[in-house]
């Protein structure tokens, strides 16, 4: 039984603290299934060394300690449990490197064939990872399995297509959502969801896509800039929804207290404090709390349907 032990706790810190996923082949049983508790996610020894690959890459200088490593009278059960320690350094899953340092920690329940670990379920995974971290996920957002088709909207549409329908007839304002990258230069990107989420205390939300070049300087920032963009900034608009390299080589712009680009101009202007950073699988939800505030008297541009009006000229119905 000792050398059972052993030959695990050998594994693991091979394949975990120096990257030699090979020798995970040494306990690993050919059927080999790791389940996780939280994310659901099951998944077999190919896809187990890939995730050790792609933590390891992210957090270079993770080290683990095994806790304790038990198994039972008969040899077909056993229970591990760990902590770990790391810096995150470079990407992982599409989130940017914050440069924080995360200590985590959780346990395997263990089934045993032959000697070799054929079943493992683990309350830890990527998921859980970065929650340590902070940046906790929106499980629906990675639910598996079909979705249903939507059947009371005519010519029996698509969800996608359906729910892209009635995004196209609710009416926003504009917003260019701002941050500053780690060298102090301005960034920033044109989006639409935006919303309040309380007064008191004064919270806001904005959703962002990853894809965006904006996106990694706003995910590692403390600080964001939304400016709502006045019927004056319609070249603006233009301008965030380009490619262009430098967004504000030809705009006026001033830094708000804690340095985020805050866009001469706008209808209103807002500089929040980053409190949370939710995953939503090709999005990421920003919570912030709002530190400061400019407003000035000028009518806010409009969008419905991919075009733009005159915030100005509305009528009360």
């Amino acid at each position: 039984m000792q050398e059972m032990i052993e030959a695990v706790r050998t594994a693991w810190q091979a394949a975990w603290d120096r990257g030699d996923v090979g020798a995970l082949d040494a306990v690993l049983h050919p059927e080999y299934v790791r389940e996780s508790t939280g994310s659901l996610r099951v998944i077999d020894t190919a896809q187990y060394k890939q995730d050790i690959v792609e933590v390891r890459a992210a957090f270079p200088d993770l080290a683990t300690e095994i806790d304790s490593l038990v198994i039972d009278a008969d040899g077909t059960r056993a229970a591990i449990f760990w902590h770990s320690s790391g810096t995150f350094t470079n990407e992982l899953q599409g989130v940017p490197a914050t440069g924080r340092r995360v200590q985590t920690r959780g346990s395997n329940m263990i089934t045993l064939r032959d000697g070799l670990i054929v079943h493992e379920r683990v309350t830890w995974d990527h998921t859980e990872l970065l929650a340590d971290l902070g940046i906790p996920s929106l499980r629906s957002a990675f639910e598996a399995g079909d979705i249903d088709p939507i059947v009371d909207v005519p010519g029996g549409v698509t969800p996608f297509e359906a729910l892209k329908g009635f995004n196209r007839q609710f009416i926003t304002g504009v917003t260019v959502v701002t941050a500053a990258d780690e060298d102090g230069r301005p960034r920033g990107l044109a989006a639409n969801s935006y919303a309040s989420v309380s007064l008191e205390p004064p919270l806001v939300l904005v959703c962002v896509q990853k894809t965006s070049s904006t996106y990694p300087a706003l995910f590692r920032s403390t600080h964001l800039g939304i400016n709502i963009m006045s019927n004056e900034q319609r070249d603006v608009v233009g301008v965030f929804a380009s490619k262009a390299s430098d967004k504000f080589a030809e705009l006026d712009w001033h830094a708000g207290p804690d340095g985020s680009p805050l866009i001469d101009g706008s209808a209103a202007s807002i500089e929040a404090e980053i409190k949370e950073r939710f995953q939503a699988k090709t999005h990421t939800v920003f919570i912030a709390k709002v530190t400061h505030a400019e407003i000035a008297e000028i009518a806010p541009m409009v969008y419905k349907a991919g075009r733009f009006f005159d915030g100005a000229a509305l009528t009360e119905l």
